[in-house]
C-alpha cells in the first residue's frame, strides 16, 4: 500500500514489531473488514497517525442506499480496547456512534460525522473553548456507570476485574518515573524546576482524586468534530481519573500552531477563565493539570521519538503564568 511515510514512522516508533506487523497485514485486514461489514470505496483519511482510518461505504440488506461509515484498524492493545468500551458507554451522547467492533482483531466500524469539521477551524477561540467545555460535560461518566458497563453481560471485560478494561491516569503519570533513568539521573531537555513542580502537584492531585470520572483522555480541537447532532468527539482513550485532567490536552492545542501566537499567554489565561466558569474547577487546578499534561506529552514524545520541543515550549509558557 502507498502509505504516508509519517504514518509508517509513527506506527513503527510507537508499536515496534506489532506496528510493523500491522503495516504488513494491512491489505489483508482491510479485505477482512470489507467482507465482514460489506464495505466498499475505502478511502484512507489524509491525516493518518496511530491507526489506519478510512472513509467507506457500507451496504446493507436493510437499505438500498449505501451508508457512509468510518473504518478504523489498529494494533489490538489495551488502549484500543479501552476506546471501544468508552464509545459503548458514551452511546453516541457527545461522541460518534460505535456501530460494531472486534477488540481481539483491533477493528472498529464508526458513524461518519458530517460535515465533520474540526473544532480547530473555529477562529473565535473563546467560542471554541465554550463549545469544548460543553462537550466535556456531555461525555464524562461517573465511576458507577463505567463499572456497570465493565460488568455488563453484553460486553464483559474479557475476564479482567471491573474497570480494568479502561486506562488509568495514574498509570500514565507513573510513566514519568522512567525519565531520570533515561538521562542517567538527570532531566535531559526537561527543566528540573518544572519537572519537580509537576511531580509534586500531580502526586497531590491524584491522591485527592477530585471528581473521578471516565473521560476522553485526549480531548482537543482535532478530536472534536461538527455533525448533524452537534459537536461530537472521536478517538476517546477511555481514561479513569480526576475530571479536570481533561483540560490539559485542550489547553496545549491546536498542536504546533498555538505556541507561535504572540498572544498565547492571554489566550491561555482566557481559556482557563472560561473553563473555570463552565466546569467549576478552580483556576489553579486547571493550570496545574495543563502544565502536568504538557510535561507528560513531552515525555511521551521522547519515548516515541516524535519530537518533544513543542510540548516543552508550551510547558515553559504555562509554568510562567500567574494564575489567581
Amino acid at each position: 500500500m502507498n502509505l504516508p511515510p509519517e504514518f509508517i514512522s509513527i506506527i513503527t516508533n510507537t508499536f515496534g514489531e506489532d506496528g510493523e506487523q500491522l503495516l504488513s497485514d494491512l491489505p489483508a485486514l482491510i479485505e477482512e473488514t470489507s467482507r465482514r461489514w460489506g464495505l466498499t470505496d475505502i478511502q484512507p483519511v489524509s491525516n493518518l497517525s496511530y491507526n489506519f482510518v478510512a472513509f467507506a461505504k457500507r451496504t446493507s440488506s436493510l437499505s438500498e442506499r449505501a451508508e457512509d461509515v468510518v473504518l478504523k484498524i489498529g494494533v489490538p492493545r489495551d488502549e484500543l480496547t479501552s476506546e471501544i468500551a468508552a464509545l459503548r458507554l458514551f452511546h453516541g451522547e457527545g461522541a460518534c456512534q460505535l456501530i460494531d467492533a472486534d477488540e481481539d482483531r483491533g477493528f472498529l466500524l464508526l458513524e461518519r460525522l458530517r460535515p465533520g469539521v474540526m473544532l480547530s477551524t473555529v477562529e473565535d477561540d473563546q467560542q471554541a473553548t465554550h463549545i469544548a467545555a460543553e462537550v466535556m460535560k456531555r461525555i464524562w461518566r461517573p465511576m458507577e456507570s463505567a463499572s456497570l458497563l465493565a460488568n455488563s453481560q453484553e460486553h464483559p471485560p474479557s475476564g479482567r476485574p471491573a474497570l480494568q478494561i479502561f486506562l488509568k491516569l495514574t498509570d500514565w503519570f507513573d510513566g514519568l518515573r522512567g525519565l531520570r533513568p533515561m538521562y542517567n539521573g538527570g532531566t535531559g531537555p526537561f527543566r528540573k524546576e518544572i519537572l519537580e513542580r509537576v511531580e509534586r502537584s500531580v502526586a497531590d492531585l491524584l491522591v485527592e482524586n477530585h471528581q473521578p470520572v471516565l473521560m476522553h483522555g485526549d480531548f482537543h480541537h482535532y478530536n472534536i468534530l461538527s455533525s448533524e447532532r452537534g459537536w461530537l468527539v472521536i478517538d476517546p482513550k477511555g481514561v479513569i481519573g480526576p475530571a479536570c485532567y481533561e483540560v490539559g490536552p485542550l489547553l496545549i492545542n491546536p498542536w504546533g500552531d498555538l505556541i507561535n501566537r504572540s498572544d498565547i499567554r492571554s489566550i491561555t489565561k482566557r481559556r482557563i477563565d472560561i473553563l473555570h466558569e463552565c466546569l467549576g474547577f478552580e483556576r489553579q487546578r486547571i493550570h496545574a493539570w495543563g502544565l502536568a499534561h504538557a510535561v507528560l506529552s513531552a515525555w511521551w514524545s521522547v519515548e516515541d521519538n516524535t519530537g518533544w520541543e513543542y510540548a516543552l515550549a508550551f510547558a515553559e509558557m504555562i509554568a510562567g503564568l500567574d494564575i489567581k
